[in-house]
């Protein structure tokens, strides 16, 4: 039988909180899915949760993680300069291991019924799993939903009311590739700045393939943020992203003085950035001690003993 896994990086509104956080992510661990990553953002308002298993576990990992954000959180009121439409704001399927698009997909659709049936929370659909073309986009259900709700009109998600929950809002269930969410900070508070590099750097202005980017002000820091997810990791290098940022930054008098990583990385696109970097021609997980070394003891190459000679003193 072959192993199927799915990782997911669900987005939550809340990033000042630490124990609410940590409440959802234990209400991930009950269904027996491994939180691997838990990154918290206090401007943003916002955490994003990495975990995987197997497609059952993940389904009700999933599940129980938006039920305990609907109980902890409020989005009325909330601040945080990342938009939203609810607090389990992006719940993303991402095939890992033995998954197809379509079974991620799958899997997403039926995350949305269930947490419209039972949670009376309107549903979208996105990316692989969407129901129309222009909800594919997750900027697009964003969008739609934003205007709708505005405007005072019915909502038209795929699956629960036709209006929002009063705390919880809506939430956006989808499966896609992976995809890097990556940050670069500013050395200097210009919100419009940083918005002109976004502009400029993201593929619908003309910029980088795979690349979305949207410029904030990040009031903690004073300093303003170019906030990207690079959704093609064959199309664009990480390395090739920062540098283009780093020469918007200087045509606008301003440098990038660091970088943030959202979440995880894939271990090929790490290799490739630290390559590049060293200028080497490629860089192999092989190549890495702890890989190599893990690789090694998977395969059972040799026996790990302990050797008494090896604790007295002087012994290497």
């Amino acid at each position: 039988m072959v192993a199927k896994v799915i990782v997911c990086a669900a987005n939550f509104s809340e990033g000042r909180d630490a124990s609410k956080v940590e409440e959802i992510a234990a209400a991930v661990r009950t269904a027996g899915a491994i939180v691997l990553d838990v990154h918290m953002d206090a401007d943003h308002n916002r955490s994003v949760i990495t975990f995987l298993g197997g497609p059952s576990r993940m389904l009700d990992g999933a599940f129980q993680a938006v039920q305990r954000s609907v109980e902890l959180l409020d989005l009325t009121g909330r601040g945080g300069v990342h938009p939203r439409i609810g607090v389990a704001d992006v719940v993303p399927f991402v095939p890992y291991l033995g998954v197809t698009e379509e079974e991620c997909a799958k899997a997403a659709r039926s995350l949305a019924r269930r947490i419209a049936e039972e949670l009376t929370l309107p549903t979208y659909l996105y990316g692989w799993a969407a129901s129309r073309d222009d909800r594919r986009n997750l900027a697009d259900v964003r969008a739609y939903h934003g205007r709708t709700v505005a405007a005072g009109e019915d909502i038209q998600p795929d699956f629960g009311p036709s209006q929002p929950h009063p705390t919880a809002g809506a939430v956006a269930v989808g499966a896609r590739a992976p995809l890097i969410a990556f940050n670069c900070v500013l050395d200097r508070p210009e919100l419009e700045a940083a918005k002109r590099i976004a502009a400029r750097v993201r593929e619908s202005g003309g910029g980088l393939p795979g690349v979305r980017a949207l410029g904030f002000l990040l009031e903690s820091k004073g300093l303003a943020q170019v906030a990207m997810n690079i959704t093609d990791l064959k199309a664009v290098s990480l390395v090739e992203v920062v540098e283009r940022v780093q020469e918007l930054a200087k045509a606008e008098g301003a440098e990038v003085a660091r970088s943030e990583l959202v979440g995880l990385i894939p271990m090929g696109v790490a290799l490739n950035a630290a390559a590049r970097a060293l200028l080497l021609p490629s860089l192999r997980s092989a190549e890495v001690l702890e890989q190599s070394a893990v690789h090694a003891i998977a395969s059972a190459e040799f026996q790990l003993e302990w050797d008494d000679e090896a604790t007295e003193e002087g012994a290497e």
